[in-house]
């Protein structure tokens, strides 16, 4: 089964989040990430350039997946902070609250803390009588008083990275799941006489850990809700933000209007004064400013230059460029095309693998016929060229600067610059034959 810190929500995955919320307080060199299961497939998910990697090979607990991270983690003086890899809502907030509250207390240790309706599955936080943290009760050890402690541990530490190397070998397995525990530092630490302090958050939701579908949901909705707010606040307009699905990673200008069941995924950047109609979803595209996406645009891997119009109903594949203020209107495909500044194919296209210039006029019901069984071949047309409606260009081909091509032309040879290409049969006129054919068919 795929490795639960691979699971997304927001879009992107578990590990991620957390490296991002990292990424606040350190910077990538510093950042551990513990890998085990599926390791390869965790480290190559990583999009942080520059973080460091440790591997589990035994399963043993959370202590020992610390543990495992020793030589690659600095043990001389300073802090060391450790969170869950299904986390993805810790804010970067209260990490810095983490730290401050570490470094406040001089204590071998701070900690996250939450107050749970329902804490089933968490260790249970026991105080001492002045606040602090006295010890950390896994649920599978915990006493029957002890599970009606409703203040839990989501797994979210700072610690003193001098005292946590040097306490860390007095962690021993002695529970019933027989695995070393990350959370018996907290008596430990005690025990030797450093305070380890709490840090209560309020929003119980923010440290949701990751162990059901459900609880994916959850933590996908919360993220998508907070980055639609982040961009009403950077001057985005979302007519219904309920209704669209914006990733982490998109960026999107000011003054720009999203309507309603939009999609926004992946690395998409649109620029400011656009226009993201109706129905809209577009992946890993760059959109620069004033362009209008009309409803239900399907675009993927594709560029959209200042000015452009697309949609609606249009599909940009991989590859797809569109050039300063030109259209690509209602059921246009476009794949692997450049299309020039001012182009224009209103409607009814499909223009694969190939080179439009500026200002040409694709008619409708145009195709390029871009592959012939083995091979994909490229179709150029030059600057201010015209193409007429159902026209069929076999590639590989060129039509020249200032080129026409007769309506309903089948072009298989090169077309020389402002010349007439004509690719048709002629016309046959056969006078009297359809009054002919209904006597036939009446006549039975």
């Amino acid at each position: 089964s795929k490795a639960k810190v691979l699971h997304e929500a927001g879009g992107d995955t578990l590990l991620n989040h957390v490296i991002r919320a990292a990424l606040h307080i350190a910077p990538p060199q510093q950042i551990v990430a513990v890998i085990g299961h599926q390791a390869e497939q965790v480290r190559d998910s990583v999009k942080v350039s520059g973080v460091r990697f440790a591997e589990q090979r035994e399963q043993k607990g959370t202590g020992h997946a610390v543990l495992s991270a020793r030589e690659a983690v600095d043990s001389g003086p300073g802090r060391l902070v450790v969170l869950n890899g299904d986390g993805p809502l810790l804010t970067p907030m209260t990490l810095e609250a983490l730290i401050d509250a570490q470094q406040r207390h001089a204590s071998g240790a701070a900690l996250v803390t939450t107050q749970m309706a329902d804490p089933s599955g968490y260790g249970r936080i026991i105080r001492d009588e002045r606040g602090m943290v006295a010890a950390i009760v896994e649920q599978k050890a915990a006493t029957p008083e002890q599970l009606h402690i409703r203040e839990v541990n989501p797994g979210a530490y700072c610690f003193d990275a001098h005292l946590f190397w040097k306490y860390i070998g007095e962690i021993r397995p002695d529970n019933p799941a027989r695995e070393y525990y990350l959370t018996d530092m907290a008596s430990i630490l005690t025990r030797h006489g450093h305070a380890v302090a709490p840090v209560l958050v309020a929003d119980a939701t923010e440290l949701l850990g990751i162990n059901t579908r459900a609880e994916l949901a959850v933590a996908d909705r919360i993220l998508r809700a907070r980055k639609t707010t982040e961009l009403m606040f950077a001057g985005v307009t979302i007519e219904y933000p309920d209704t669209v699905t914006i990733d982490v990673d998109v960026e999107v200008g000011t003054d720009t209007l999203i309507e309603a069941n939009v999609q926004l995924r992946g690395a998409t950047r649109v620029g400011s004064n656009c226009r993201i109609g109706t129905g809209a979803a577009l992946r890993d595209c760059q959109i620069e400013d004033q362009v209008i996406v009309a409803p239900y645009v399907i675009a993927e891997q594709s560029t959209m230059r200042s000015g452009a119009r697309v949609g609606p109903f249009a599909r940009l594949r991989m590859g797809a460029d569109i050039g300063n203020d030109a259209h690509v209107g209602n059921f246009v495909e476009l794949k692997n095309t450049m299309f020039g500044n001012g182009a224009k194919a209103n409607h009814l296209a499909y223009l694969g693998d190939a080179t439009i210039g500026p200002d040409v006029n694709v008619g409708a019901g145009t195709i390029t016929c871009n592959y012939d069984g083995e091979r994909k071949h490229r179709t150029t047309i030059g600057d201010a060229a015209f193409v007429g409606s159902n026209s069929t260009l076999v590639a590989p081909l060129t039509i020249a600067n200032g080129a026409y091509i007769g309506a309903g032309s089948t072009i298989t040879r090169d077309v020389e610059p402002d010349s007439l290409a004509l690719g048709r049969a002629h016309q046959v006129d056969k006078p009297g034959w359809a009054k002919k054919r209904r006597e036939r068919k009446k006549a039975g």
